[in-house]
């Protein structure tokens, strides 16, 4: 496989990870870094993340393939003006939400040359030092509406994946946002919900401190996610994130009815249910 000169648009949390990984399997002959963030921009030479930064159009003009890692509000607006000034390259983007991204580009004249990704993976923490050795390793990426990118583009960038250790699904768009509602986006709006409750109600910090369990620790993690990348998430997503919350709300009135009229057995029955769960997730 043919090493390739790869620009990283947002070298934080996923694109300093990847580019980790581009550089240890030897898929890049030259990593270039493109940061709004000058601090950030620093830090990810200091770790060695890329091995230059560059202004966007210069990485345009001095890379092979482009990848965007960075808020799917701020994508939309880049992605078509990416577009407008590359030649062959691939412009890969791995965003949480697609169906809006898609939907800006599609009667662009080189819609082909862009690939529509998602990695399933993440922390709750940002910035190039939160980059993770190995994070994409068996693990699933959603590539979505293959058919409307050129079939080279779609190879390479499938050979790339694999060769990281990630598992390929296909999926339209559509069905994309959908699934990622429910699996990811509803666990994120629900940590932070969680988090602005106990701080409401627990105004003592030091108590949530001491008392905080693993438990509660694991569920509100993610309320440590970085709020300029999940607000335009939620937002882009805003139909599908609706839908799952509604049911979600639904689900806690019954655990509610539940404790208020003292049905212990149906209280019984609703986590039963739930622990149907161990059959999908170990």
């Amino acid at each position: 496989m043919e090493r390739k000169r790869i620009a990283i648009v947002g070298v934080g949390l996923i694109g300093g990870s990847l580019a980790i990984q581009l550089h240890e399997k030897k898929i890049s002959s030259r990593l270039i870094g493109v940061e709004s963030n000058t601090d950030h921009a620093q830090k990810a030479l200091e770790l060695e993340l890329v091995d230059e930064m560059m202004s966007l159009d210069n990485a345009i003009k001095n890379a092979d393939v482009i990848i965007l890692a960075i808020p799917v509000d701020k994508m939309v607006s880049l992605l078509p003006e990416i577009l407008n000034k590359i030649d062959q390259q691939i412009v890969i983007d791995l965003g949480s939400t697609k169906e809006q991204l898609i939907q800006s580009v599609k009667d662009h004249p080189k819609r082909g040359r862009f690939v529509a990704l998602h990695p399933m993976w993440g922390t709750e923490y940002s910035g190039p030092q939160a980059a993770v050795k190995g994070a994409f390793e068996n693990k699933a990426i959603i590539l979505c509406n293959a058919t409307e990118s050129d079939k080279d583009a779609v190879e390479w960038t499938k050979k790339v994946f694999q060769k990281i250790g990630m598992r390929i699904l296909e999926m339209d768009a559509a069905a994309h946002d959908l699934h990622a509602a429910y699996v990811s986006h509803i666990s994120h709006i629900t940590s932070f919900a969680l988090a602005n409750t106990v701080l409401e109600k627990e105004k003592e910090d030091q108590a949530i401190f001491e008392l905080a369990s693993a438990g509660f620790e694991s569920t509100v993690r993610l309320a440590k996610s970085n709020p300029a990348m999940w607000a335009p998430i939620f937002m882009q997503n805003r139909e599908n994130v609706l839908d799952v919350l509604n049911e979600h709300i639904s689900q806690l009135k019954k655990f509610k009815a539940c404790l208020e009229k003292e049905n212990e057995e149906y209280l019984l029955e609703l986590m039963q249910g739930a622990n149907k769960i161990k059959r999908i997730i170990k």
